[in-house]
């Protein structure tokens, strides 16, 4: 499998998520045998709720801890700080002259709301490896757009 980058922020909430997942699992346990001494399993819904609530905790225990193992921190590669690159924070300008500004993530990290967009989304892509002061004309799903690096911070 490929690797996944994420900031310090992004893998540290991944590993509380995996904690409480983790600390969770016994209480399901737990429902599965109180569900189990009610007899019949074949007609018994609370068991069979309890044995699919566990089924998908332990799918995402699994996946949680697969991205943590494979887990890069944007933090700690080399990357060029004068390009736009993963891990920066750029400020762009429109033709309309509006600012936005953007952290560069994996989608695994990608929050719309928080600023923080996705390095494989179109406006990311077409910015990439463009420097400080260039203006770029990037292909948009409703069309092409320029658009001008204001500043890259890391």
């Amino acid at each position: 499998m490929a690797d996944i980058y994420l900031t310090r922020e992004g893998k540290e909430k991944l590993i509380k998520e995996l904690d409480a997942l983790l600390k969770r699992k016994p209480l399901i346990q737990d429902e599965i045998a109180r569900a189990r001494e009610h007899g019949d399993l074949k007609e018994n819904a609370e068991y069979h709720a309890a044995k699919e609530t566990l089924t998908n905790l332990m799918r995402r225990i699994a996946e949680i801890d697969s991205k943590i193992s494979r887990a890069k921190t944007i933090e700690n590669l080399n990357i060029d700080p004068d390009k736009v690159l993963m891990g920066a924070t750029i400020t762009i300008q429109d033709e309309d002259g509006d600012d936005y500004e953007y952290m560069i993530v994996d989608l695994e990290e990608a929050d719309p709301s928080a600023n923080k967009i996705s390095v494989q989304s179109p406006l990311i892509q077409g910015l990439l490896e463009h420097k400080v002061g260039e203006t770029v004309e990037v292909e948009l799903p409703a069309g092409k757009t320029k658009f001008k690096i204001l500043k890259i911070t890391r």
